[in-house]
């Protein structure tokens, strides 16, 4: 079924933003105001007033700030995980690594299994010790028997970083998805976004973020599905078939030789600087365990055992999102390819080489038109503003907490404070965060906005997860080793990232050459981090130094049992 050029246009820019989320590329630009998609506007408006009716449902239901931080810990191990899967799993990872796939094989993989990979690390290493220890979030944690003003202000300042690159990067994608959809002028669509966002935070809390989140995590898994359902029908359900046909129509497409375009089912480009390669495992491996608004799922549910339960729920449906997003590639490949209506024949004449219209980022859109016509797509641009609208949602949720539950309730206030304090500072914040979110909205609008989400899991995986992990696991982690290298993580991994290519040439054009020549920073940083934690740790011998030290049984019997978790963690 074929769209009209201007419809076609119209998603095939909305959601060219969307992937920028994930894959470092020029400049974002202004995109063009263009007359509407009306099946993704009626789904979209759909959406919004379905998960407007459960936030008015859910603010009766928050009335203490434990609802509003956790939802009162009631969300079942499925539930959570199903909201979790939802928080993670973005449009913008959807579309990215379908591209990927679509232009290099079996190198889009790589993407794939490093958004897995954290998973297991979140499961036997933090879920069940988080859960047993803290209250709200990762701050409760890492000062469980650390000195509470520093620890919680570098945990709340490094939880912040993080929340506000993931911010920009969405607030940009979704402001300019809505500029498309609607016509609108940018700085409004921004506008609407965050009053939306401020929506579902301060009148629902975690509760209405959650079912956001669900709905969101369902409707892009069966989009997906549908998508890998279609292009296995085509190949008679034969993976052998797929691949084979995909290598046929790559070879036909590129102009090369059979043997050639096998090579997309080995590791290429992609794998080509074994640094790179390591340090993007790393930062996605460890620094899905230091995402403020991931860890703070945990403390949804009622206990440990729940905890563990919608991590195993996460990892199956990620896992099983990931694996369409390769099926979808190939399809791509196959479907998309070699049909004359998805091809930009003039950027051919210019570069040589294959171009898709809008992009080679848009195979799984074309996709979605070939497989499943003008619905559908509006359908997948549907998806692609939800998934925006869920994650910005917990975005905010955790930037709250740190700003209310650490710096003011427990750093200023000294603990001196009472829940309903909490509680109205915490919708202050979320008022304040997402002002701020709209203000750098508008201001980043020209910007490229990929590494800011690289920049994101590279500080979590620098700053936060060495801290965490440590403090958990090691007794000779004393509030000076903790500072010192939580501090020296957080401020590597963004000197490291400003001084790459990504920012320093393609966005600051500062210079034609980076300063340094490595895209991630997690490979240097990290290591780094976890060095002057232990160094600065075993050469304190000060008196809190050894009382921090003797704290650790008692905490690692909480950690392992839960007992004593009624008073949360309260010292």
């Amino acid at each position: 079924m074929k769209l009209n050029s201007l419809k076609t246009k119209t998603l095939i820019a909305s959601t060219a933003l969307m992937s920028t989320l994930v894959q470092a590329s020029p400049d974002l630009g202004v995109a063009e105001q263009q007359a509407t998609n009306w099946h993704a506007i009626i789904m979209f408006v759909i959406f919004v007033a379905f998960t407007l009716v459960i936030t008015k449902w859910a603010a009766k239901q928050t009335t203490s700030t434990q609802d509003f931080y956790t939802a009162g810990g009631g969300i079942s191990g499925f539930q959570n995980g199903l909201a979790i899967a939802g928080d993670y799993m973005s449009a913008a990872s959807f579309l990215g690594i379908s591209a990927l796939v679509f232009s290099s094989g079996f190198d889009g993989l790589l993407y794939s299994l490093g958004f897995m990979v954290g998973w297991p690390i979140v499961l036997f290493l933090v879920a069940e010790r988080l859960r047993n220890l803290g209250k709200y979030n990762l701050s409760d944690v890492v000062s469980f028997r650390l000195e509470e003003k520093p620890v919680r202000t570098l945990a709340a300042i490094s939880s912040l970083v993080v929340v506000a690159f993931y911010l920009i990067a969405q607030m940009v994608g979704a402001g300019q998805l809505i500029k498309l959809l609607f016509g609108l002028n940018y700085n409004i669509a921004v506008v609407i976004v965050g009053l939306l966002m401020m929506a579902y935070v301060i009148f629902g809390g975690m509760l209405a973020t959650t079912w956001v989140q669900i709905i969101k995590a369902v409707m892009l898994l069966s989009g997906a599905t549908f998508m890998a359902f279609m292009v296995m029908k085509g190949v008679g359900f034969s993976f052998t078939t797929m691949f084979e046909q995909s290598i046929q129509v790559f070879s036909e497409v590129h102009k090369i030789g059979l043997a050639e375009a096998g090579n997309i089912m080995g590791p290429g480009k992609l794998a080509a600087n074994p640094l790179d390669a390591l340090s993007l495992g790393l930062a996605l491996m460890f620094g899905t365990a230091g995402l403020p608004h991931i860890l703070m799922r945990f403390f949804t549910v009622k206990d440990a055992k729940e905890a563990r339960k919608s991590v195993v729920v996460a990892t199956g449906f990620i896992g099983y999102f990931y694996l369409l997003t390769f099926i979808i590639g190939f399809g791509a490949i196959l479907f998309v390819s070699n049909n004359p209506q998805f091809i930009d024949v003039a950027k051919m004449a210019v570069t040589g080489k294959l171009e898709l219209v809008g992009g080679n980022n848009m195979a799984a859109v074309h996709l979605s038109d070939a497989v499943g016509g003008d619905l559908f797509m509006g359908f997948i641009s549907a998806v692609a503003f939800a998934t925006i609208l869920a994650v910005v949602a917990g975005l905010t949720l955790s930037g709250a907490s740190a700003i209310s539950h650490d710096l003011y309730a427990n750093v200023i206030k000294k603990g001196q404070t009472t829940p309903e304090s909490e509680l109205r500072m915490s919708k202050i914040a979320t008022l304040g965060l997402a002002i701020f979110a709209m203000i750098l909205g508008i201001l980043f609008e020209k910007q490229n906005v990929a590494f800011m989400v690289g920049l994101a899991f590279s500080v979590a995986a620098c700053a936060n997860f060495p801290v965490l992990v440590l403090s958990m696991f090691w007794k000779g982690l004393t509030t000076r080793g903790a500072v010192i290298g939580g501090v020296v993580g957080l401020v590597t991994a963004v000197t490291l990232i400003i001084l790459s290519k990504a920012v320093w040439v393609d966005t600051l054009k500062i210079s034609d050459t980076a300063v340094n020549p490595f895209n991630g920073p997690a490979i240097f940083a990290m290591p780094l981090s976890f060095f002057c934690c232990w160094l600065f740790s075993v050469t304190d011998n000060s008196a809190r130094a050894q009382a921090e030290r003797k704290a650790f049984d008692a905490q690692f019997v909480r950690s392992q049992t839960g007992i004593g978790i009624s008073g949360a963690s309260d010292h």
